[in-house]
């Protein structure tokens, strides 16, 4: 079986520090946290980037230097810039993030509109999907199709089909959102996508562990952080990024999986420094 990628999603767009006081919002806040988690077993970093108040934003600027300060801390880990950004941005806020220099080797694409609860709606059509892979395509970054229903997974094959996505491909299956996470759900998704591709999941909240320790018996991949999750454990807040990566590390001792450095990791996704 293949060694194990765990990615950390350091701080998202919608957590905040009054969810947890952990919750890295200045550049010296990032590079801390993804510092944790790399010395803790991480060989991706998923970034969102923050204003010093917390104000999500996708100022190609503020990658810039947040990437270069990460790099600088740890030179070979593999940073993955959120093409997401946050509910409300536009296309072309949310592709910033794809035009620092040199361009990041490695970024999320989500494939579909999203319920995000309440009256949040994350929207994605057909056309913005496609032209965010022709623009990837273009500027060599290997995307990871952000998937959080059955339906996301076949509109990624439609832009397969038109040319805009090359193989292998490479899905994060977010599960406990729009799609509940159960080893059913997660059986049934793996199922879906095309031989020979790979896969990471992101269990939200207290389905982090659970479904990391599936992916892990599966042969996937697995995502952690305050991104989908705050706690190392009921109530008790994690009080780093690197605690929910030390916790998954441990589950793979377990289970007989292998942590991958970065180097293995481009090896296994198919990209290169």
């Amino acid at each position: 079986m293949e060694k194990l990628i765990i990615t950390a999603a350091i701080c998202g767009a919608e957590v905040t520090k009054d969810h947890n006081p952990a919750v890295p919002y200045t550049v010296e806040e990032i590079v801390r946290e993804a510092k944790s988690a790399y010395d803790a077993g991480a060989s991706v970093i998923h970034l969102h980037v923050r204003e010093d108040d917390g104000t999500p934003t996708q100022s190609k600027d503020r990658f810039q230097v947040c990437v270069e300060a990460i790099l600088k801390e740890c030179p070979d880990v593999i940073v993955q810039p959120s093409t997401g950004g946050a509910v409300g941005m536009t296309d072309l806020e949310r592709l910033q993030s794809t035009e620092i220099v040199p361009a990041p080797e490695f970024a999320t694409l989500d494939c579909g509109t999203l319920n995000f609860g309440g009256d949040e709606i994350f929207i994605n059509t057909d056309n913005t999907i496609f032209n965010f892979a022709k623009i990837m395509k273009e500027r060599g970054i290997k995307p990871e199709l952000e998937v959080f229903d059955k339906g996301m997974i076949d509109i990624a094959m439609k832009a397969h089909k038109k040319g805009l996505l090359v193989e292998p491909l490479h899905f994060d299956f977010v599960l406990g959102v729009q799609m509940t996470a159960t080893v059913r759900d997660l059986v049934f998704m793996v199922g879906s996508i095309p031989a020979g591709s790979t896969w990471t999941v992101s269990g939200i909240g207290r389905h982090e562990f659970e479904m990391a320790a599936v992916a892990i018996i599966m042969g996937g991949h697995v995502r952690v952080g305050f991104e989908d999750n705050l706690y190392l454990e009921k109530g008790v807040l994690a009080k780093n990024n690197g605690e929910l990566v030390e916790k998954v590390v441990k589950l793979a001792k377990l289970l007989g999986r292998e942590i991958a450095t970065p180097a293995e990791a481009r090896k296994i996704l198919s990209i290169s420094k």
